[in-house]
């Protein structure tokens, strides 16, 4: 990996996405910025650029619109050549619960954002990736997932059911790509600060700085280990809750406190 990588990162104009955003800035990294507010988007460009980031490229969309990502897939790659990493990040929770009729639209727009704008991210890249690894240079696609996949949640089920589909739509990716020389990479957080955990109204154990985790995600990105939790202790806990059996799991977490509703 060269030391100042080409970037693309989407849901990066607020939280963990411009927490990496800031980090990859000070290697001097060539940045596109993929968020659907174009407002706050230019204003982190602007911090970015005084904070030792090369270039900064914006693109307001939404992950949904395949086209619009692959309109800009292909102007950063005519601007600053192919990535050297490529960031799913765009991600959106809520408390959401089946039997509201109400609740349904959100539940698609989760699995919507979470699911298939990470597969409409990676989609324009991979071709242009796959030239660059021939020619030993090895990219990365990174998926942000969550330990909120590793077992259903009470009161999360769209959140839930769409970062685990995340982690096994990763790991379906990065067999396809094994032997490209594209490695894909899924960062697993636990609780990081940012303005979704934010209306949590329960403890969160383990909590991380923004900035602070997406230190760490950035070396796992660098290494590309296939499968990381951050931080560390929510792993160990993570392989636990994947050991309980049903029954023990379902009278544990049964009354665990819950996110908000998002919708009346």
């Amino acid at each position: 990996m060269q030391s100042a990588p080409k970037v693309f990162i989407t849901g990066a104009s607020s939280g963990i996405g411009s927490a990496l955003a800031r980090q990859y800035a000070k290697q001097g990294a060539f940045l596109g910025l993929a968020a659907r507010s174009g407002d706050q988007l230019q204003a982190l460009a602007e911090t970015l650029s005084s904070a030792g980031a090369t270039r900064v490229h914006c693109y307001p969309l939404d992950v949904t619109d395949a086209v619009a990502l692959r309109s800009a897939a292909e102007d950063f790659i005519a601007r600053l050549g192919v990535p050297d990493i490529v960031i799913a990040n765009a991600g959106v929770s809520g408390g959401t619960l089946t039997e509201f009729a109400d609740d349904l639209e959100l539940i698609r727009r989760i699995l919507e954002i979470n699911v298939y704008g990470m597969a409409a991210t990676f989609s324009p890249f991979i071709a242009a990736m796959r030239q660059n690894a021939k020619a030993g240079k090895a990219g990365r696609l990174v998926g942000m997932a969550s330990v909120a996949g590793i077992r259903g949640l009470p009161g999360a089920e769209a959140y839930s059911a769409s970062k685990a589909a995340a982690i096994t739509y990763l790991e379906s990716l990065r067999l396809e790509l094994r032997s490209s020389g594209v490695k894909v990479v899924a960062i697993v957080p636990g609780y990081i600060e940012t303005p979704m955990t934010a209306v949590n109204p329960y403890r969160m154990p383990f909590l991380l700085p923004a900035d602070e985790a997406a230190r760490r995600f950035a070396r796992a990105i660098e290494r590309g280990t296939s499968y990381t939790v951050i931080p560390w202790q929510m792993g160990v806990v993570a392989k636990l809750l994947r050991l309980l059996p049903n029954a023990l799991y379902d009278r544990l977490f049964a009354n665990a406190p819950r996110k908000p509703r998002s919708v009346g």
